[in-house]
């Protein structure tokens, strides 16, 4: 009996398994004997049948072959999850790494269509997800309707007035042509720069003359050698198109901190090459760290070079902050070089638009509050904050998070995924397979063709505004005249549904120059002991 009752259960497993290649096999053979017009059904049995055949005796993937043409209706429900879950099943705030009301903002915003919400807030006011920004009972409807930054130590001959909100780096290769164009036509529009990511400064960033920031990563995409190092010549001549109002050195990004990467050759077109000054059709290579410094001191002085060459324009870093001795290593070799850089950029670990290793994006690197607070941290506490101005670069979608970076620290922000939804993108998910379905993260001409230039500028150029609008707005709301007048204690946090505190209450905010003066009295004594200026390595 057991005998035969395993038997009967591994027969009807195996009929069961079998059942659509028998269906398919049967109703082929039923269409061909019914003859006539009946027989046009085999040009859909057949194939189904020959695909079931195929998965039947292929060796490679072990569901296909235990479930012939069944199987694959798992990898179709596969590529079809991210859509269903996006459209049908997730919640308006369950979505990452934006959520539906996120993106519906800046939709909105870029359609210049409504974005006001209603009903209340749908946030748990009560749950550690919420802040808020305190308000004032006399709001100041006299503030100006815009702000700008100006840019540049005295040691910088070009200073440059920078919007509060630009576009932050993102690189053609990366993106589409199309998509390039559209950027920066939008910042020429709406008076913002433009940074070109560190894959060069492509003839698409210069067709309609917006303000660029040129980035230059490790591998010096457009201002390189043959050999794959920086060369003078090529970036003196690119650095002083006016165009170019600045030039930023990356020393990493969120999306994959201390990692360089590979353009794989055969995505290495024509355009790409000349663009980076690279071989066609080889790997082009983005190391994961520099070759033209290996000190702070030698970061300073190469950074004191560019801005020679660049005929006297500002020139700072942006980097994801790791370990923060080394944040302070660059502070004290300022101060005893006499070397300033003109600005710094902070990344979050929030990551951005570029691809990376799984294990980078989840668990490497500090996210931009943290960031922020730190790099806000060493400048004050060395006394550079007055010189040397603050930029961000993270998540950035709405005034409020322009106000709240600004609160803490930062001058202004930078954004790369925000500025992509004005363009159209969806979230999908494949900006690193090259088949992006709205033309923006991809060099299939096929796909970018949906991408309308002269459409999707105007709208990057009203997301900015009306963005930069309801900051203006939250300065308003809360009594002040600018926005660099908001101070942690303007911002709130909730601890737990009983308890919520003042940020400064939360996070240390140091004083002027106590760094110099009293480091070991702050939580970072321990990093300002081990920081060198001579060296990155830590101080035992």
């Amino acid at each position: 009996m057991i005998f035969s009752s395993a038997t009967r259960h591994h027969t009807e497993n195996l009929f069961a398994r079998m059942l659509p290649l028998a269906l398919m096999a049967a109703l082929s053979l039923l269409l061909f004997w019914a003859g006539g017009a009946w027989r046009w059904g085999l040009l859909a049995t057949i194939p189904l049948l020959a695909v079931a055949v195929w998965d039947f005796f292929q060796s490679k993937h072990t569901l296909r072959r235990n479930y012939p043409l069944l199987a694959r209706v798992r990898w179709a429900m596969e590529d079809l999850r991210p859509f269903a879950r996006a459209y049908i099943v997730e919640g308006d705030l369950e979505g990452r790494p934006f959520n539906h009301d996120e993106r519906a903002l800046v939709y909105a915003r870029a359609k210049k269509e409504l974005d006001d919400h209603p009903f209340g807030t749908e946030l748990d006011v009560y749950s550690d997800e919420y802040e808020w920004l305190a308000h004032s009972i006399v709001p100041n409807e006299k503030a100006p309707e815009d702000w700008r930054v100006t840019v540049g130590t005295e040691q910088c001959k070009r200073p440059y007035s920078a919007a509060l909100l630009n576009i932050s780096a993102m690189s053609f290769g990366s993106l589409s042509a199309n998509a390039i164009m559209a950027l920066n036509k939008g910042a020429a529009l709406g008076g913002f720069y433009h940074d070109t990511g560190e894959g060069g400064l492509s003839k698409y960033h210069r067709t309609h003359g917006g303000d660029l920031v040129w980035e230059i990563g490790s591998g010096y995409f457009g201002c390189r050698d043959e050999k794959g190092g920086f060369d003078e010549g090529r970036f003196s001549e690119t650095a002083s198109i006016d165009q170019v109002k600045m030039v930023e050195i990356k020393l990493s990004q969120g999306a994959k901190p201390g990692h360089g990467g590979v353009l794989p050759g055969p995505k290495v077109s024509q355009e790409i090459a000349e663009t980076r000054h690279v071989p066609v059709r080889q790997d082009c290579v983005s190391p994961a760290a520099h070759s033209t410094f290996s000190t702070p001191i030698e970061l300073l002085e190469w950074a004191a070079r560019l801005r020679e060459l660049s005929g006297g324009k500002p020139v700072g870093i942006k980097l994801c902050v790791g370990q923060p001795h080394e944040v302070f290593a660059i502070m004290k070799a300022m101060r005893e070089t006499g070397i300033r850089l003109d600005y710094i950029v902070v990344d979050g670990a929030e990551g951005g638009t570029g691809a990376a290793p799984v294990e980078l994006s989840n668990r490497v690197g500090m996210p931009l509050r943290e960031g922020l607070i730190l790099v806000r941290n060493a400048l004050i506490g060395c006394d550079l904050k007055g010189e040397i101005k603050l930029g961000t670069s993270g998540k950035v979608h709405s005034g409020a998070g322009l106000a709240m970076n600004i609160g803490l620290g930062a001058d202004w922000c930078n954004s790369a995924r925000a500025m992509m939804f004005s363009l159209g993108c969806i979230q999908s998910l494949r900006c690193h397979e090259d088949t992006c379905p709205t033309g923006i993260a991809t060099q299939d001409k096929t796909r970018q063709r949906g991408l309308v230039v002269e459409d999707k500028a105007e709208r990057v150029a009203n997301f900015q505004h009306a963005t930069i609008d309801a900051l203006r707005t939250i300065v308003v709301a809360m009594g002040l005249d600018n926005p660099w007048q908001i101070t942690p204690d303007h911002i709130n946090e909730r601890l737990n549904s009983a308890r919520a505190r003042a940020i400064d209450r939360i996070y240390d905010f140091l004083p002027a120059g106590i760094l110099l003066s009293d480091p070991e009295s702050t939580q970072y004594a321990r990093y300002w002991n081990a920081a060198q200026a001579h060296t990155f390595e830590r101080l035992r």
